[in-house]
């Protein structure tokens, strides 16, 4: 599925509009919690691992969403964050579920190659 954080799709007919879509994760703050730390105590490269690991599967929640809708691709895509406790906090992906029709040569490669690895997926 095409993802992308700009308004429109360059070489694409946005035909239909589907709604908002989103995807929530929760990950700590304390790595203690998580299990890790760094030799001063201080959040090591594990921890920007487990941020990374928390955007990716806030954005798999938000692109399963937009597919039970229909849609083939996302559009305005944002994330926004907040605690919910003193050592957790929610990571929240969201944009608009588009259907997406490609019109260029190249959008039509770029078409055919995410339908590919759908399905190998």
């Amino acid at each position: 599925m095409l993802v992308v954080t700009t308004e429109n799709l360059p070489g694409y007919e946005i035909r239909a509009v589907l709604g908002e879509v989103l995807g929530v994760t929760a990950c700590t703050r304390n790595p203690y919690v998580a299990g890790f730390r760094t030799l001063d105590g201080g959040q090591g490269a594990e921890m920007a691992q487990v941020l990374v690991q928390s955007r990716a599967s806030a954005i798999a929640q938000m692109i399963h969403a937009a597919r039970r809708r229909g849609a083939n691709a996302v559009i305005g895509m944002r994330f926004d964050n907040r605690d919910i406790t003193g050592n957790w906090v929610e990571i929240c992906s969201y944009g608009t579920a588009v259907v997406a029709v490609p019109l260029t040569d190249e959008a039509h490669r770029q078409n055919e190659a995410f339908q590919q690895a759908a399905s190998e997926a």
